[in-house]
C-alpha cells in the first residue's frame, strides 16, 4: 500500500483575481512561500519516504522547503503540472466570458467535452497524472509520498478514482485550498480516497 500526500502549490499572484494559472510559469507570492514553509513543517513529521513535483516554477518553490527539512531530493515530473486552459491563460472567467461567452457557456455546462478552447482535455490530463502517481507507487509500493501539483488536476484526479465523471469536477469539488492536501491510498493499483482538501494548519504546528 502507498500512501501519496497531493499537496495544491502555495498561493501565486494569480491567485487573487482567479486567473487561470495553467501551463502559465508563475511563482509563489509572500503568502504562497510561508504556505510552502508551513507545509515543510508538516512533512517534516510525516514519515515521507519520498517527494514529488510538477515541473512549473510554483510547485517546485513549494516542495522546496519540504526537501530542505526531510532530506528528500523532488522528483520532478512533467506529467504532474496542470491543465492547459489555452485562450483562458491569465484571464479570469468574467474575462474570458467577455471575450467568447459562447465557449464560456459550453465550458460551465461541461468542461471536459467543452474545455476551454486551445486548452488541453481533461481526459488527457487524468491519463498522464494517474500514469504519474501509478510510477511513483510502484516505484515506492510501502511509501508514503508528498506530491506537489495543481488544483485543476487534483480535482480531476479525484474525480477519476472515485468515478466521478470528469464534466463534474468544477460542480463536485469546487475549491481546493493553496498548500491543502489530499489523501490517497493506492493498493493493487487501486486508488481510494482517504482525505480531501486537508487544511494547511491541520497538522502544520511551528
Amino acid at each position: 500500500m502507498t500512501l501519496i500526500h497531493l499537496a495544491r502549490h502555495g498561493q501565486t499572484p494569480w491567485h487573487r483575481p482567479n486567473r487561470y494559472t495553467g501551463s502559465s510559469d508563475i511563482d509563489l507570492d509572500e503568502v504562497g512561500v510561508g504556505q510552502a514553509e508551513a507545509l515543510a513543517r508538516w512533512a517534516e513529521g510525516a514519515g515521507l519516504t519520498a517527494l514529488a513535483c510538477s515541473d512549473l516554477r510554483r510547485a517546485v518553490r513549494t516542495a522546496e522547503p519540504a526537501a530542505a527539512r526531510t532530506g528528500l531530493t523532488p522528483l520532478v515530473d512533467k506529467r504532474l503540472r496542470e491543465l492547459d486552459f489555452g485562450r483562458a491563460e491569465g484571464r479570469t472567467l468574467a474575462e474570458m466570458r467577455a471575450e467568447d461567452p459562447a465557449a464560456v457557456e459550453r465550458f460551465v455546462a461541461d468542461p471536459d467535452t467543452h474545455h476551454m478552447p486551445g486548452g488541453e482535455a481533461p481526459k488527457d490530463a487524468v491519463a498522464r497524472a494517474t500514469a504519474a502517481l501509478a510510477d511513483l507507487a510502484a516505484t515506492h509500493p510501502d511509501g508514503t509520498l508528498l506530491v506537489v501539483a495543481h488544483s485543476t488536476l487534483i480535482r480531476l484526479v479525484v474525480c477519476a478514482a472515485l468515478g466521478v465523471p470528469l464534466r463534474e469536477y468544477r460542480r463536485k469539488l469546487p475549491r481546493l485550498a493553496p498548500a491543502s492536501r489530499t489523501e490517497l491510498e493506492v493498493r493493487g493499483g487501486a486508488v481510494a480516497l482517504l482525505a480531501y482538501n486537508v487544511p494547511l494548519d491541520a497538522g502544520c504546528a511551528a
